[in-house]
């Protein structure tokens, strides 16, 4: 018989009352909580809690406090991940963050869906779907990513947009729904291109 957690890890309606991971979810908390509170001068103390959180972080990655997650442990972030404040990632599924990806303040990625219907929706299951972001995206304020959702390499997604489906690579997408608006092209690189 499969536990709770193997049945949210693996995309199976769960609940997430169960024991186990109530107590994964309290031992996040902890960690986040020391995270949030530490001194501006502790730079070496945060970034070891991030590494105790995450399931996989490189050597060069930053997270401006606060920031907030239920496991921790469903998280791999990429080489030189900036994120701005109030990060906020619900990882009841796995969330893959590729190299170079920069989040302005208030993104917000959730894995957790719950049923359409009520009478499901009231006996408090919940189901997750990963959301995987590629290499060298920048996702704006205020974005939300829900969950099953792919954005590829290269991508740019405007602010306040919230992305239901996924997104190709090498494009500029906004709005609510988050659609495709343009491709990236070389006149991109033209204007800030650094000699």
């Amino acid at each position: 018989m499969q536990s709770e957690k193997d049945k949210m890890l693996s995309g199976k309606p769960y609940s997430p009352y169960d024991k186990q991971l109530a107590e994964d979810r309290f031992k996040a908390k902890e960690i986040v909580f020391k995270f949030n509170t530490r001194s501006p001068l502790e730079e070496k103390e945060k970034k070891q809690d991030i590494i105790q959180l995450l399931n996989k972080t490189p050597k060069r990655f930053y997270i401006e406090p606060p920031f907030r997650c239920d496991y921790g442990y469903n998280i791999e972030i990429g080489a030189n991940f900036f994120s701005n404040y109030n990060l906020v990632i619900l990882d009841c599924a796995k969330v893959t963050i590729g190299d170079n990806v920069m989040l302005g303040p208030n993104v917000a990625l959730y894995t957790a869906a719950h049923p359409i219907h009520h009478s499901i929706r009231n006996r408090l299951y919940e189901h997750a779907l990963p959301i995987t972001i590629g290499n060298n995206v920048w996702i704006g304020g205020n974005v939300v990513i829900n969950p099953g959702v792919t954005i590829g390499d290269n991508t740019v997604i405007g602010s306040g947009s919230v992305v239901t489906k996924d997104i190709t690579s090498n494009v500029v997408a906004v709005g609510n729904p988050c659609v495709v608006k343009r491709q990236i092209t070389q006149e991109d690189k033209v204007y800030f291109d650094i000699k």
